[in-house]
């Protein structure tokens, strides 16, 4: 796959989401010692483990969602992480490539060919705040599909115009909630908030949700790279 190049910024949020952090999984982890959980895991590295990953998650089980008269317009707060890329819609594609059958190169007119998925879901942002906010794109399975992967696969590397990284779990990408987004609100996705594309998902913290999406990486590996705040001690999983 290709080589996910690490910015050089210094790290200016606090470092309060460590192994232990917020999602039913680590909070499993985090109290396992007995011979049992460490047969179930085995050997206990980052990230957690995916016989526990498979245990917990559902990959079909809907998030929470909201009528459009509960969306909260002003609460969704912006955080860059570096700067704020102005990207041409005409110009841009979005790639798919490595463990597939099929590399993509699509266009925003190809992207929004696709079937629109609408919902109105509540972000989560580990910094303690969430916002109730409308999301509309194409389900990333559905662009995975297009891209036939390869038996192998098993994660998916997003990498952003900004030089945001992340990685995720086939299993959250397919999720029928994960979203390339394009639509805030029910208008066009704003620059600030990651147009032309980003991801948008209720399964997921907010740092998992790269903004300025223009590669997706299938992989049958998750490399010692594995996403920016990840890699600076926040949980990899980071699922609600």
């Amino acid at each position: 796959m290709d080589r996910i190049q690490v910015p050089r910024r210094q790290l200016l949020r606090r470092h309060f989401l460590q192994l232990s952090g917020l999602s039913s999984v680590s909070l499993l982890l985090g109290g396992c010692g007995t011979p049992l959980f460490e047969d179930l895991v085995g050997k206990v590295s980052e990230p957690l483990n995916q016989k526990v990953e498979t245990l917990l998650f559902n990959p079909e089980k809907f998030a929470p969602e909201f009528p459009v008269s509960a969306i909260e317009p002003e609460a969704l707060i912006i955080n860059s992480f570096n700067f704020t890329p102005q990207i041409d819609p005409a110009q841009f594609r979005l790639v798919v490539d490595g463990a597939v059958n099929k590399s993509l190169s699509l266009s925003m007119a190809e992207i929004q060919q696709m079937p629109l998925t609408s919902m109105v879901i509540r972000h989560v942002c580990v910094e303690g705040w969430a916002a109730i906010v409308q999301w509309g794109g194409v389900r990333l399975r559905d662009i995975i599909h297009l891209a036939q992967p390869k038996t192998e696969a098993k994660y998916v590397y997003f990498k952003s115009a900004d030089g945001y990284y992340e990685s995720w779990d086939l299993a959250s990408c397919m999720h029928p909630q994960t979203l390339m987004a394009y639509q805030k609100n029910g208008e066009s996705l704003p620059v600030e908030n990651g147009a032309p594309l980003r991801l948008a998902s209720p399964i997921k913290l907010g740092y998992k949700q790269s903004k300025w999406v223009t590669n997706i990486i299938l992989s049958d590996r998750l490399l010692p790279v594995k996403g920016y705040w990840e890699d600076q001690g926040y949980e990899w999983y980071a699922g609600l």
